[in-house]
């Protein structure tokens, strides 16, 4: 059953690097996220109460619903009488369920949809990019200031896309990572404050944060041997984390982000709210590619020396939940 659970994590990582993740109406997080927008209409209420109590339901029911289905799903693969087609079907339907929550291609293409523009010479259409990855407003910005925006969503990407999904298919297969990508999914929808959000989102941004306060921290010290290993400046990947990492409103963005800055010897910059790093902040092309590159090493590197290693120690002690 751990062999099982290895090939997935292992193909599912391998699918996502080289196919990416073509968007449809099909696709899980499209259908999550319908789901979602047809929900906060119904808990919109002028009571605030209310709204949390609303918000809180939001976050419950939908992901008890999603995790039910895959524990069906799971028991009824393991129910086919033929222990070899089990095994494949299982294997299959893992690697795709798993790379639906794996976001690496999709975060390069986004990035690369900026560069382009800027190369272009279109920062309207740059602007418009960026706005699809980040919470901020992007209309104002310039072409620093959309490359710092990019870059950091490409620090941030390689938790909520790559390594928090990982982090929870380790300790709980599947559903785990689905539950995790939920909850980032409505952080990422409604966890704004916002006088529109502020109530609703309020429990989805909680929860945001708790998901993710251990997998922040642990690819933050991955990111720092991905980049001794691509020959980064991996000394300062690791003196500005522990500098600038508590420098964001967000309890767990800034690590990230910092390792990357220190990596890229870069300064990242979000407009009256925070700066990390230091150094020239005129980025280019180059400190995009060499953050796509950080983050695809990142990744393989947390699936190498963390994800496989604690699912062989969680099968040896008689703790892993077959993913």
């Amino acid at each position: 059953m751990i062999l099982e659970s290895i090939l997935v994590v292992t193909f599912a990582l391998i699918l996502d690097l080289i196919v990416g993740d073509p968007q449809n109406k099909f696709h899980p997080t499209s259908w999550i996220g319908t789901l979602i927008a047809k929900i906060v209409p119904i808990i919109k209420n002028t009571s605030p109460s209310i709204e949390k109590i609303g918000g809180i339901i939001l976050v419950v029911s939908v992901t008890a619903f999603v995790a039910i289905i895959l524990v069906f799903l799971n028991i009824e693969i393991n129910n086919i009488p033929i222990e070899f087609v089990a095994s494949v079907l299982s294997v299959g339907v893992g690697v795709i369920l798993l790379k639906t929550t794996i976001a690496i291609r999709g975060m390069e293409k986004h990035a690369m949809a900026v560069m382009l523009s800027i190369e272009k010479n279109d920062l309207q259409a740059a602007r418009t990019n960026l706005s699809m990855i980040v919470k901020r407003n992007t209309k104002d910005l310039d072409k620093n200031h959309l490359l710092s925006g990019t870059l950091e969503s490409i620090s941030e990407n390689t938790v909520d896309g790559v390594t928090g999904p990982l982090f929870y298919f380790t300790f709980f297969g599947i559903p785990g990572a689905f539950i995790y990508r939920i909850v980032n999914t409505i952080d990422s929808m409604i966890g704004y404050n916002t006088s529109l959000f502020r109530n609703i989102g309020w429990f989805g941004a909680n929860c945001d944060n708790v998901l993710n306060y251990i997998p922040a921290r642990i690819t933050s010290f991955v990111m720092v041997i991905a980049a001794m290993i691509l020959g980064n400046d991996w000394k300062k990947s690791y003196q500005i984390m522990k500098r600038d990492g508590n420098n964001t409103k967000s309890p767990n963005a800034g690590y990230p982000m910092a390792a990357l800055a220190g990596a890229l010897g870069a300064r990242f910059e979000k407009i009256d709210h925070y700066c990390i790093g230091e150094g020239n902040q005129d980025l280019t092309k180059s400190h995009l590619c060499s953050a796509i590159a950080l983050m695809k090493v990142t990744s393989i590197l947390f699936c190498a020396i963390f994800t496989i290693p604690i699912m062989i120690i969680l099968s040896y002690l008689g703790w892993w939940i077959h993913a």
